[in-house]
């Protein structure tokens, strides 16, 4: 009997390719991203409770279970966490704060749902701002986006009014639901939760029928009959 030939080509096939599997590097991302986050949270959380030259990576590593080299290797420092915290933390209040324009209630309820886990850190990040250029960062930060998003949340009472008329409404409006209100209500009074809501409820009343003449009813009222 003849033995076949075979060519080279036949007689030698390749070995198949390992499969990839993207959903390795798809893991490895998530963990990274996960692990930058837990290093953020752990400096927000920091910051409510240590002022801001006691505050050290080694402690931000430790209370994200991280050697401080990765934190440095992420983040370089305390400034580069400040950065991180206005991109991604800030973002995450934005979203939390958002309503509709002339939704009242909705918009307090994410205002103080802030300010209850916040808070603390936010006046403690205030009360050292004139020292430290890298905390005016933050704190300025905070400020637009207060003024941002209470433009946008009484825009059907707002846009009313032009000029200097629609500033000092505005700058009434940033003023009764500043954090500053939440700290005495809340910190100095010992108000509950609730008790400090309808309070700034009422200051928010009280601007809107001032410098408007419509109350927080008719406005949303308003803005119902709207197409």
């Amino acid at each position: 009997m003849k033995s076949e030939l075979r060519s080279p080509a036949t007689s030698r096939r390749p070995a198949p390719r390992p499969e990839r599997r993207p959903y390795r590097q798809s893991a490895r991302l998530e963990s990274t991203a996960a692990t930058g986050r837990r290093i953020i949270d752990a400096f927000v959380k920091l910051t409510q409770d240590v002022w801001y030259d006691q505050l050290t990576l080694n402690d931000v590593a430790e209370h994200a279970g991280v050697s401080v080299q990765s934190v440095i290797r992420r983040f370089g420092g305390k400034d580069g966490l400040i950065s991180a915290v206005i991109a991604q933390v800030g973002g995450d209040i934005g979203a939390r704060r958002a309503a509709a324009p002339g939704d009242v209630e909705a918009s307090l309820a994410g205002l103080f749902d802030v300010y209850e886990e916040h808070g603390n850190g936010v006046i403690r990040n205030l009360a050292q701002e004139s020292r430290y250029p890298e905390l005016q960062r933050i704190v300025e930060f905070g400020r637009r986006e207060h003024r941002r998003i209470t433009a946008e949340t009484y825009a059907p009472w707002l846009d009313r009014l032009d000029g200097a008329a629609r500033q000092q409404a505005l700058d009434a409006l940033v003023i009764a639901t500043d954090i500053y209100v939440w700290k005495l209500l809340r910190r100095d009074m010992g108000r509950s939760l609730a008790q400090t809501k309808a309070a700034v409820l009422r200051l928010i009343n009280a601007v809107l029928v001032e410098h408007t003449g419509m109350s927080i009813r008719k406005g949303k009222k308003r803005r119902n009959e709207r197409p």
